[in-house]
């Protein structure tokens, strides 16, 4: 988490990024996160709090991921648990052998799911 707030902060600070919705910029640094994951020594993929998990509540899907096929729900729903069983550097590595529908429908649950206790803890607006 602290990688993820530290390169939320970066982000926002860029010149041509200030104007960025919070979960805009969200989305960008969890598309980044796994070259971020391999540059920070100390970033060997510390599972996202279980209070966020546990905070959330209904489907973690995005909307447009709602019809679709049960096994690529699961698929994403698997890829959420990854990320907060094993961190988010994992569950995007394994996130990049699946289906590019899947790996944008699994980033923008995450930073669904992220977004409200970045938003709690300050990180962002």
């Amino acid at each position: 988490m602290k990688t993820l707030a530290a390169e939320i902060h970066r982000t926002q600070e860029m010149k041509d990024k200030k104007n960025a919705e919070g979960l805009d910029v969200l989305k960008e640094v969890i598309r980044a996160f796994p070259q971020l994951d391999h540059e920070d020594s100390g970033g060997n993929g510390v599972p996202v709090a279980p209070a966020v998990a546990a905070a959330q509540s209904g489907s973690p899907l995005p909307a447009y991921a709602q019809n679709a096929p049960a096994e690529i729900k699961l698929e994403i729903e698997y890829l959420l648990d990854v990320a907060f069983r094993k961190g988010i550097g994992a569950a995007l590595s394994e996130s990049a052998k699946s289906p590019y529908f899947v790996q944008d429908a699994f980033h923008d649950a995450l930073a669904g799911r992220l977004y409200p206790e970045l938003q709690k803890r300050g990180v962002l607006k």
